[in-house]
């Protein structure tokens, strides 16, 4: 059985861990991503297209020029993107993050065994949560940055208004803000972080017990060690 220090360090990495599996569904699941307003031109007046969309599902609301609204539609992101670049980029997003959610998982799993038994193998122990939840994090961090070069690059936002309204000609410029949907992906890399500083501290301390009870060893007589 594992010691109660042990159990108490492992059992803090463990929530910490199934809070991150949890903020990944939130942002897998909620379509608070980004809210766009792309502005187009056509015959007789402005158009103004108002976007609030994840990676899933979205709406848009159309503004004419004196600010009376047309219409608001839902929408699914899949279905709407008709370039393969920002369908390419969107997909990889939502993969990047379901690796996240399966390595989110297995960290859970190694914190819990940990936290009940002493595993043999050295995987299984405080190197298996470093690894888990170092690619949780790295995922994490690059879904942060595929999503916005898609927006932002790849002009996302417009090809979404297109598929609004059929009538949109000339684009005149877009103004992105970035919602909660996206900037809770931080709290999940403090998560991990959270998770990786615990199992530094425990994996610190049982190295400088075990330094400790070493060093009388060494520091004894010849003659007695040789007793």
């Amino acid at each position: 059985m594992p010691s109660r220090k042990k159990t108490t360090m492992f059992a803090s990495a463990f929530c910490t861990c199934v809070s991150s599996f949890v903020v990944t569904c939130v942002v897998l699941a909620t379509p608070q991503w980004v809210s766009s307003e792309v502005r187009f031109s056509r015959p007789g007046s402005n158009v103004t297209v108002s976007l609030t969309y994840g990676l899933f599902s979205g709406t848009c609301e159309q503004f004419v020029e004196a600010g009376l609204q047309v219409s608001t539609t839902n929408f699914q992101v899949a279905d709407a993107l008709s370039s393969s670049s920002t369908r390419g980029l969107n997909v990889a997003t939502i993969a990047v993050l379901v690796l996240a959610l399966l390595s989110s998982l297995l960290s859970s799993g190694f914190t819990c065994t940990n936290a009940v038994s002493n595993p043999y193998q050295t995987f299984l122990g405080p190197v298996g949560v470093y690894t888990w939840n170092s690619v949780c994090g790295v995922f994490i961090l690059t879904a942060m940055i595929l999503f916005p070069v898609n927006v932002e690059g790849n002009g996302q936002s417009e090809e979404l208004a297109h598929g609004c309204s059929t009538s949109l000609q000339t684009h005149l410029g877009s103004k992105h803000s970035y919602g909660y949907s996206y900037w809770i992906m931080l709290l999940i890399i403090f998560l991990n972080a959270a998770s990786l500083i615990i199992i530094y501290f425990y994996d610190h301390a049982r190295y400088s017990k075990k330094k400790e009870q070493e060093r009388p060893i060494e520091n004894a007589p010849k003659d007695v060690i040789l007793f």
